[in-house]
This record gives structure tokens, C-alpha cells and sequence, in this order.
């Protein structure tokens, strides 16, 4: 036996994970230059080495929450690709204006039929919420009326959406709720698609940067668009909240955070996925927001992310036959690697989702809490 497979099975110790084991999260092992490529290139070596068929699993979002489970992934020794990814993070400013457009075209213009196909009815891109729900569909529209009630959304009401994706929220609230909705993201195509969508509504979709805003709104929303701010603009980001709500108005922010404060995205991940990403800590989102808002709601509903993550697994493989007329074996394999890993990040409790509300301190009455 060789000595990098007799350190990746003492790394694996205790987790139940078996090379080419029985169990459905067990590895099957194809090349065995797989051992050496993972001490060697650590993140990237493992997801690389699955796109290009080393290695095989059943289920291999289990395989990565048992390794999660036991933070193994700190136990892997620290490469070069790491370090410069870390050393660039630290120094220079990974989501200025023009890194913040490059990371929208690599991940959200790589075709809006892979999402249609994806997410739900609504194209929401987002953890949806599973209170009492069946189904994808029901589940976002649950989280879109949560978010709306939050928000205590009322007729008449001007409402922005920073990071509006397909304008799946533009149009429920402006639906339900009579509100009308400023939109603004950074993919053409997610634009073309939003303002079909939202056809004959008072909604107004834009191509903006968020640090081009300069209005004032009622309410204020982002969600799911945090987590690509960066940790030197989350302050510039709260001050843009701040400098555009109304001064009884309240702001809610939708995003995935991490249990550690982080300067960088796992090294795959920002790689193949959401490159210049990285996921903010409720320490860091605190600091930037230092002497702005009140913090009056803090809802943590992470779980409900490994079940959305799942669901986009199967409606993805489920259309595959006709994904597969516009994307090889190798963005197969890659996408579920992507949506399996993100599923774990969850189920091990490494990531969390939160909905944080705030208000202004010039906000009048108490702000009553929404669960349900």
C-alpha cells in the first residue's frame, strides 16, 4: 500500500467512510494517483479528479457531510493554490466592480435553460422554506411571502431588491403585496428573463451595480446576493442600505453565512463555481453594520438549505437528457459535485442561512417578529 492511501484512510478514521467500501457514501476508488492528487492539490485535487472520473460515489453528498462532520477538510495539508488563493483575498479587493461582473458571467450567464430546468416555477435561486410544504414550488413561494410579511409590505410601497436574480420576488411581491419593485442585477440574462417575467407590473429591472444606488425605498431586500459582496465591502454595502431606506423603512438580508469568520471560499468551489465568493460571519456582518441599524430579527433556517439543494439535484439529473444538448459529462459531473458538496456544507452544520431584519434607529413602534 502506498503512502499517501495509508494517510487518506488514517485521515478517514472514525468517519465510517470505507475505500471502495459497500456503504452508499463509501468512495470507489478508479485511479489510485487519486490518493497522492489530494495531499498534493487538497479541494481542487478531489473535485478535479471526480469531474474527470478517478473516483465514484452513490451518494456523495453523505460522503462530504461525514467528512464536514469531522472537519477534515482542515486536515488536508495546505497547498499552493491555497495559499495565493488566501494571499489574494487578503490583498486585494476580489469583488471590486469589474471582479463582482466576471464572477456574474461565470456562474449566472452560463444559460438561463439550466436554471428553468434547476429551480422552481419562479426561478428562485435561494433556500426555500419547508414549513408545511410538499414541494419546490410551494416551499419558495413559502420563503417569498415570509420575506414579504418581514418586510411588513404594504400597497403603495416602493420596494428594492438588490441582486434580484430572475425576478422571481419582484414579481410575487409587486403581485400579492401592490408594491412596486426597483430591481438590480449584473447578468443580462437574468434581466431579459425578469422583465418578461414580470410583464405589465410596476416593476423595473436594471443592470446595476449596487453601489451605483442613489434613491430612497420603503423596504429593501437582498437575497442570496450577500455572499458575493466580499468581506472589504460589506461595510460599503450596509452604507448603500442605509444611505437608501426611508427613514421608517426596514431592510432584510437573505444570506448564507459561516460559522467562522473566513477571507476566502473553499479553493473548488471558488475555482469551478462562485469564483471571488466568500461567506460572511455574523462577526463580520456586525462590525460593517457598527452604528447603522437595529438589528430586530435574526432567523436561522439553514436545514431547510440541504433539502432545496437536493431538490435542485434531482429536478438537474431529471433533465439532464436535455441539458446534455448544451452541456458536456465533465459540467455533469461538476454540477452535481458542486450541489452535492453545498448540501453537506448544511446537513454538517458548517453553514448556516440566515434572514436578518433591521430598521433605522428612527424607525416608530415595536417590530414584531415573523416565523410562519
Amino acid at each position: 500500500m502506498n503512502a499517501a492511501k495509508k494517510t487518506i484512510e488514517r485521515l478517514i478514521d472514525g468517519t465510517n467512510i470505507t475505500i471502495n467500501g459497500s456503504n452508499e457514501w463509501d468512495i470507489q476508488v478508479i485511479n489510485d494517483d487519486l490518493y497522492a492528487r489530494i495531499l498534493r492539490h487538497g479541494s481542487i485535487g478531489l473535485g478535479e479528479a471526480y469531474m474527470e472520473g478517478w473516483w465514484e460515489c452513490a451518494a456523495p453528498d453523505e460522503l462530504f457531510s461525514r467528512v464536514l462532520q469531522k472537519r477534515l477538510d482542515r486536515s488536508i495539508p495546505f497547498n499552493f493554490t491555497t495559499f495565493l488563493q488566501v494571499a489574494r483575498a487578503r490583498v486585494f479587493n476580489q469583488q471590486s466592480r469589474d471582479k463582482a461582473r466576471e464572477a456574474v458571467m461565470r456562474h449566472y450567464d452560463i444559460g438561463n435553460d439550466l436554471y428553468q430546468q434547476m429551480l422552481d416555477k419562479r426561478m428562485i435561486y435561494s433556500c426555500a422554506y419547508w414549513e408545511d410544504v410538499s414541494n419546490l414550488d410551494e416551499a419558495q413561494e413559502k420563503k417569498l411571502d415570509l420575506i414579504c410579511r418581514k418586510l411588513k409590505l404594504s400597497s403603495g410601497q416602493r420596494l428594492l431588491d438588490i441582486g434580484c436574480g430572475w425576478g422571481g420576488l419582484a414579481q410575487y411581491a409587486a403581485e400579492r403585496y401592490g408594491v412596486s419593485v426597483t430591481g438590480i442585477t449584473l447578468s443580462e440574462p437574468q434581466a431579459l428573463v425578469a422583465r418578461e417575467n414580470c410583464r405589465g407590473l410596476p416593476v423595473e429591472i436594471r443592470v446595476q451595480d449596487y453601489r451605483d444606488l442613489h434613491e430612497k425605498f420603503d423596504r429593501i431586500v437582498s437575497v442570496g446576493m450577500f455572499e458575493h459582496v466580499g468581506y472589504k465591502n460589506y461595510a460599503s454595502f450596509m452604507k448603500v442600505a442605509e444611505e437608501n431606506l426611508l427613514p421608517d423603512g426596514i431592510f432584510l438580508l437573505h444570506t448564507i453565512g459561516g460559522n467562522e469568520t473566513v477571507t476566502n471560499i473553499d479553493p473548488w468551489i471558488n475555482k469551478y463555481i462562485f469564483p471571488n465568493s466568500v461567506l460572511p460571519s455574523l462577526d463580520q456582518i456586525n462590525k460593517a453594520n457598527a452604528g447603522r441599524f437595529i438589528m430586530e430579527d435574526l432567523h436561522n433556517f439553514g436545514a431547510y438549505y440541504d433539502r432545496t439543494l437536493m431538490a435542485w439535484l434531482s429536478n438537474f439529473e431529471r433533465a439532464w437528457q436535455t441539458l446534455s444538448q448544451r452541456y458536456d459529462n465533465t459540467f455533469f459531473r461538476m454540477w452535481k459535485y458542486y450541489l452535492c458538496m453545498s448540501a453537506a456544507t448544511f446537513r454538517s452544520k458548517v453553514n448556516d442561512l440566515w434572514q436578518i431584519v433591521w430598521t433605522l434607529p428612527s424607525y416608530k413602534g415595536v417590530y414584531e417578529s415573523v416565523r410562519r
